[in-house]
């Protein structure tokens, strides 16, 4: 049993990794929102893997020094045949598992895929958003949303139009009928009815009630009017449907005062906009409040800081690492190697987790630097730790008659050995 580094097979692994996540990042701007995340989290580290075990085989024949010139002759051609399964397969499963524990809500929470917005047409928003920014703003929001989202629009004034009924966002072509819909909204010079807009919509989710999805409403106004909140929001708290309201004036006290309550009562967040321009920016915040998170994304929303979900997180990344690191040593038909770079990928996984943590902030540029980082880790670190823990080389011979063979010849070598320590008074 020896300690040793095999030093190409650490620079290569480190090429494979960064290829890797290359790979990995254009799968996560292509496919996430498109495809189920725990799909896309499965295929982002199974192609790490396949990226590393590659570059560590191909390393390994070039300089076979941790696995011995006698793997090279007789078992690359083994090394081939299980690198795809024990390493793109065996990840990739490894991976959707995680990540569906780690998309696990305990509870009666639930994730929310339902979205409501109600935007104030009365003709006071002739004064307070001259430009139509609240409407650029909710085209915003909606163009962000994945597809397994579902969203219903309203228009009040004293009354209330239903815009758009819900509609899942399975593709651009939807999103851009409801775009043309919001286009031709016109402008009027009607009053404002705060509770016969929550009233509608209320009627509206519970004729599309599903209990297997979350929902919340956006509600945007300028104005106040006369509710009663007990009985208006009665139905809101009972289902946990959160209101996230937006006042988009300062004038009215009364006003910014009830949008606040409403959101207080419902467990939704008020936002206080003195200027249309804002809007966009209130809107992506509240869409960010949902609560998404990936292994590979920042954790958003309401469990943002949850500690549970961090450790799990963590937790997560270590075993990806592990299971990396048996993969490796499948690959090379090597326990010995196996065991090392397990608890090589163990460590270096819990190192790229609490990276994650605390370098994932949701900025598209910093998070693809961060994850290169991780990637690095889990690469380089595995690669290493064959000097931490001793490994030996791979010399299982091939067929009994050889097994027999070398133990003859190993046991002659003994006989002449003791023969000749006899003769020299041994």
């Amino acid at each position: 049993m020896q300690r040793k580094v095999n030093w190409l097979m650490v620079l290569f692994s480190l090429i494979g990794g960064a290829i890797g996540w290359g790979i990995g990042e254009w799968l996560l701007n292509s496919l996430r929102g498109e495809w189920p995340d725990i799909v896309v989290s499965g295929l982002y580290f199974g192609v790490i893997s396949l990226c590393v075990g590659l570059a560590c085989l191909i390393a390994e024949m070039i300089s076979p020094r941790l696995n011995g010139p006698s793997w090279r002759q007789r078992y690359t051609g083994t090394s081939w045949l299980v690198l795809v399964p024990a390493t793109l397969v065996m990840l990739f499963i490894a991976g959707l598992a995680l990540e569906a524990a780690y998309q696990f809500e305990p509870g009666n929470v639930k994730s929310v895929n339902n979205i409501v917005l109600a935007i104030d047409n009365s003709g006071s928003m002739e004064q307070t958003d001259p430009n139509q920014d609240r409407y650029k703003a909710a085209k915003r929001m909606i163009e962000e949303m994945d597809s397994d989202k579902q969203v219903a629009v309203f228009v009040f004034n004293d009354s209330v139009d239903l815009l758009q009924p819900f509609v899942q966002l399975e593709d651009q072509d939807v999103k851009n009928q409801l775009f043309a819909k919001i286009d031709a909204i016109q402008p009027t010079q009607g009053g404002t009815d705060i509770g016969l807009s929550l009233s509608e919509a209320m009627k509206h989710i519970k004729d599309h009630q599903d209990t297997e999805r979350g929902t919340m409403v956006v509600l945007l106004s300028d104005g106040f009017s006369e509710i009663d909140t007990n009985a208006m929001l009665a139905d809101y708290k009972a289902q946990h449907i959160g209101v996230h309201t937006i006042g988009l004036s300062q004038v009215d006290a009364q006003g910014s005062g009830l949008l606040r309550q409403i959101a207080e009562e419902t467990g939704g967040q008020y936002y206080d906009v003195s200027d249309a321009n804002e809007l966009s920016f209130v809107f992506e915040q509240i869409y960010s409040s949902i609560g998404e998170r990936t292994l590979v994304t920042e954790r958003s929303g309401p469990l943002k800081n949850s500690t549970y979900y961090m450790v799990l997180h963590i937790i997560a990344l270590a075993l990806i690492g592990t299971m990396l690191g048996l993969a490796l040593g499948l690959v090379f038909d090597n326990r010995y190697l196996a065991k090392s770079f397990a608890i090589g990928g163990a460590t270096a996984g819990l190192l790229a987790g609490f990276l994650l943590e605390a370098g994932l902030s949701g900025r598209p540029f910093t998070d693809g630097l961060v994850r290169l980082g991780a990637d690095l880790v889990l690469a380089g670190v595995i690669t290493l730790f064959s000097f931490v823990v001793p490994i030996r080389e791979n010399q299982r011979q091939r067929g009994g008659r050889r097994h027999r063979g070398a133990a003859e010849s190993e046991v002659s070598s003994l006989s002449g050995r003791q023969s000749d320590r006899s003769s020299r008074g041994f």
